[in-house]
């Protein structure tokens, strides 16, 4: 993934927790979801047509066009107040194809580190499948937690890293990644639990 690329994905990522926790109204999220959703049809597309074929260059912009219509897609969404279910099981789509290019980063690559990252965009495209395309709406709060602290973890702070020349994909460096996705997880549910259990409080005080 392009180093700026990803940093603006952090950028998105964070906004759309905010949205999902109901710190940012939809309509004023929905720019920053337009405004990367097109830089990042725009990249891939420049990389790809200079990659003379290069099915590794080819492999690895690829996945970039499975985050810009993932932007595109809820900033339409946003922009209309259309229904979220056509994007939900997009979002499934997504999980899957993030697992594959987790697994061949892995394995064919031998880059684990970007893997990881991979695989925690899975855990989070899944998440909106379930709030989205299977209407949970209990896990919002949780996804949109998720979302906001995830950002950080597998794409702001590794594209600094990447841009200053830091990144070093390597096992424990991916297991670090891991770790911290996983408390990230844990602590988003903690927060989703927390969430509901005052919503019958308050809606006996507003009662």
């Amino acid at each position: 993934m392009s180093n700026v690329g990803l940093l603006y994905v952090g950028a998105v990522l964070f906004i759309n927790g905010l949205m999902l926790i109901g710190k940012v109204p939809t309509k004023s999220g929905v720019l920053m979801n337009l405004f990367v959703g097109g830089m990042q049809t725009i990249f891939p597309t420049i990389i790809i047509a200079q990659a003379n074929e290069d099915p590794a260059v080819i492999f690895g912009a690829s996945g970039l066009y499975l985050f810009a219509f993932t932007y595109l897609y809820v900033g339409i969404d946003g922009l209309y107040n259309l229904p979220g279910d056509g994007l939900g099981w997009f979002s499934l789509f997504v999980t899957v194809c993030a697992l594959f290019f987790g697994t061949v980063l892995a394995v064919h690559f031998q880059d684990p580190l970007t893997a990881v990252m991979w695989y925690l965009w899975a855990v989070l495209w899944f998440m909106f499948f379930l709030v989205l395309g299977l209407h949970m709406e209990s896990l919002t709060i949780a996804t949109g937690w998720f979302t906001l602290i995830v950002a950080h973890i597998s794409a702001t702070i590794p594209a600094f890293l990447l841009l200053t020349g830091t990144f070093n994909s390597t096992v424990p460096n991916a297991l670090v990644m891991a770790a911290a996705g996983l408390l990230a997880l844990l602590f988003a549910l903690a927060m989703g639990r927390r969430a509901a259990s005052k919503a019958p409080t308050a809606a006996l005080q507003d009662a």
